[in-house]
């Protein structure tokens, strides 16, 4: 039973290296977790697993949508999909102080699935994660531009802020991604 342990463990250290290899280019790196001193690998967390991605804002007129991807992530959590907010300064519509994005979004409209601490979306220093999702489809245009990513880390579709979380479009490109 020992060695079988010592074994297992040996494999797992294999494994990492192997894992982020296969890990896409658009989840590798991390972001440090909203109003937490956790990290979001986003690797570990999203790799294999259908993903909406959707940049935010706390003083937008979209801020409400938050209610309505709070409602997809529950809808469909069990299937799978993960949704990950980024919170972004980039159209001046987010708060200075992460404390009151994080009220907006935990408070305000309940949100559970993951956030991310304000990062920059757009232009030449955008995090690799946008860069990517900007290769793939278009750079946002605006706050809650919305992102469906496949099992494959591929971009499937990407909607404008005006699509609401409850749009048939968004919800047939979700239902891609959790398929089989």
């Amino acid at each position: 039973m020992t060695l079988r342990i010592a074994l297992l463990a040996l494999a797992s250290l294999f494994a990492a290296p192997l894992w982020a290899e296969e890990c896409p280019p658009m989840l590798q790196g991390d972001l440090q977790q909203l109003r937490s001193k956790e990290r979001i690998d986003l690797c570990q967390r999203f790799a294999g697993k259908p993903l909406l991605v959707v940049n935010t804002a706390s003083r937008c007129g979209f801020t409400p949508q938050f209610k309505g991807l709070e409602a997809l992530y529950q809808r469909y959590r069990a299937q799978g999909l993960e949704v990950l907010g980024v919170p972004s300064d980039d159209f001046r519509q987010e708060a200075d102080d992460s404390a009151e994005t994080a009220k907006v979004c935990f408070i305000d409209y309940g949100v559970t699935f993951a956030m991310s601490e304000p990062q920059v979306i757009r232009g030449d220093d955008a995090i690799p994660l946008f860069r990517e999702l900007a290769q793939q489809s278009s750079a946002p245009r605006w706050n809650f531009y919305k992102y469906v990513v496949g099992r494959d880390g591929k971009v499937i579709a990407s909607f404008s802020s005006r699509t609401k979380p409850d749009d048939e479009a968004l919800i047939a490109a979700i239902e891609k991604a959790i398929a089989p």
